[in-house]
């Protein structure tokens, strides 16, 4: 534990990419196999199993350290962590221990196997044993909240480095389900098998946002459009008599959408497609709130499979008979794809997304203005001899999104953010007019500068009416242009709405509250969008 909490310090203490390459390439060098592993898993997203509950340890450490637990509660927002709260709060250690990252975890894993009366114990005795950034890091992996400033991608970089293995060759053995419990990194990556995992899905290449004129990118006949849809990124594998669905967050989704199956029926054993996971209503995409109901559903009732059917929007053909394609040009990947999608039935699960034909940049511009009516967000622009590469990889793939949707929204609510906004007022709730009463419809956290976000925590401070725990309800006299990608209805919600993606674009000083948008104007937008 004690060179992991190195590692978590040199990687905290610096925003130098070359710096946090070193340190970890060091530890994959130097730490155990069984380190090594939960290193990888814990910046991969496979953190242990949450076997004791935040509200547990808030008591336990409170009781630990001799302090009444309201001190605690209200430590934990300035500090802004619950995890560093509480290594803060505990007295030093009385113990010394040089156990392993892996022995802690397994420490945790043996939680679930006893009952909670004997989990406390095991619990202090572990805070004893510990120096404050291991507790730290310790308490992190108990909350599942384990997260640390270093991308998957730089994490596989420095993998590549400490192994001598080609990034690209190991970005793939990492992908797919595998967990510490069910593989050895032996296995995972030093064994010279990539394969050994039939259901294992390829890393998906993820394009940049596109700020600048498509003039810029070059000759319109290098690039192929398509249109972006509003779905699920996913990949549906055919191998070994067997067909699997994985997201671009590495969830094996292939429960959830059982209509994947009669894909075997159309397509040959080693294709592996690209595409867009949509609710289909036989002529078009059905909106995106009628596809989230299904993905957090184990299984899927027979309802929601008529009402919400999906499709696969495919644009890209990963591997074809076996034959790994990730290498070929996209105008090759794509009249393949083409090719074996072609003849398919009008009700197969699959079906080849569309490509946008054009001429010039002009014509395309226009046609990116009516992406909505498609049910699209924009488009895609790839260039016809790009490889599929891995990550996100700037100069061949862009997205060419729609600019958002805008309303202008009163604040009526405030409360303190977290880590480094901790001191700070950055997590807003916003209202609508409805008649005389403000509705309020929407929270957003992000899109103003430092500056700003100065600017309103002390106006805040000085006009609180009303304060509900953390939340303080403020005078509404500030309007704030919110942006979003989509609109829903949502009963959940007072105003019968959810908005997609919210998020603060501009502080209208040149509004009063009286000019802001009505409840009436955001039905419209759903009628027009939703």
């Amino acid at each position: 534990m004690k060179r992991f909490a190195r590692l978590f310090t040199e990687i905290d203490q610096t925003t130098k990419t070359s710096v946090k390459t070193t340190a970890l390439s060091a530890y994959f060098t130097q730490a155990p196999d069984a380190d090594k592993l939960w290193c990888i898993a814990l910046f991969s997203g496979r953190r242990p199993k949450r076997a004791v509950t935040t509200t547990n340890l808030r008591e336990w450490a409170a009781e630990r350290a001799g302090i009444p637990l309201w001190l605690l509660e209200e430590s934990y927002p300035i500090v802004g962590d619950l995890a560093e709260t509480i290594a803060l709060v505990l007295p030093p250690p009385t113990q010394a221990s040089d156990h392993s990252l892996s022995h802690w975890i397994n420490v945790l894993r043996g939680l679930h196997e006893v009952p909670l009366v004997d989990r406390k114990p095991r619990i202090l005795d572990a805070w004893d044993q510990l120096d404050t950034t291991e507790r730290f890091l310790f308490n992190k992996l108990i909350t599942g909240g384990f997260r640390i400033g270093v991308s998957r991608k730089l994490m596989t970089h420095a993998l590549a480095q400490a192994t001598k293995q080609d990034e690209a060759v190991l970005a793939h053995k990492l992908m797919g389900g595998w967990t510490p419990e069910t593989t050895s990194f032996h296995a995972l990556v030093e064994a010279d098998d990539p394969a050994a995992d039939q259901s294992r899905p390829y890393p998906f290449y993820l394009a940049y946002q596109l700020d600048d004129a498509p003039e810029t990118l070059g000759a319109p006949e290098d690039w192929q459009a398509e249109w972006k849809w509003d779905g699920i990124r996913g990949q549906l594998i055919l191998r070994d008599q067997a067909h699997h669905v994985w997201s671009r967050g590495e969830e094996l989704m292939t429960d959830r959408f059982p209509e994947f199956a009669r894909a075997a029926d159309f397509l040959p054993p080693g294709t592996v497609l690209d595409g867009e996971i949509l609710a289909w209503d036989d002529a078009q995409p059905m909106p995106f709130s009628a596809l989230q109901p299904r993905i957090g559903r184990k299984t899927v009732p027979k309802k929601l499979l008529r009402e919400a059917p999906v499709i696969l929007l495919a644009y890209d053909l990963l591997e074809d008979k076996g034959e790994d394609m990730r290498h070929q040009p996209l105008a090759t990947r794509r009249a393949r794809l083409d090719a074996i999608l072609r003849d398919l039935p009008g009700d197969a699960p699959v079906q080849a997304s569309p490509t946008v034909s054009f001429d010039t940049w002009v014509d395309l511009a226009q046609t990116r203005a009516k992406a909505r009516d498609h049910r699209a967000e924009g488009l895609m622009l790839k260039r016809r001899d790009s490889a599929y590469l891995s990550g996100r990889k700037k100069g061949d793939w862009w997205k060419w999104k729609l600019d958002p949707l805008t309303v202008d929204a009163v604040m009526i609510y405030a409360q303190q953010g977290h880590g480094r906004r901790a001191n700070l007022f950055t997590d807003f709730t916003f209202a609508v007019w409805q008649g005389n009463e403000l509705i309020p419809f929407t929270k957003a956290y992000s899109g103003l500068t430092d500056k700003e976000f100065d600017e309103i925590t002390a106006w805040v401070r000085k006009n609180t009416q009303q304060r509900f725990g953390p939340v303080r309800q403020v005078r509404p006299e500030h309007v704030f242009e919110i942006a979003f990608e989509g609109i829903q209805p949502s009963p959940r919600h007072k105003s019968g709405l959810a908005l997609r993606f919210p998020r603060m674009s501009r502080w209208r000083n040149d509004k009063s509250p009286q000019e802001a948008n009505t409840l009436d104007d955001l039905r419209a937008l759903l009628a027009a969008y939703g």
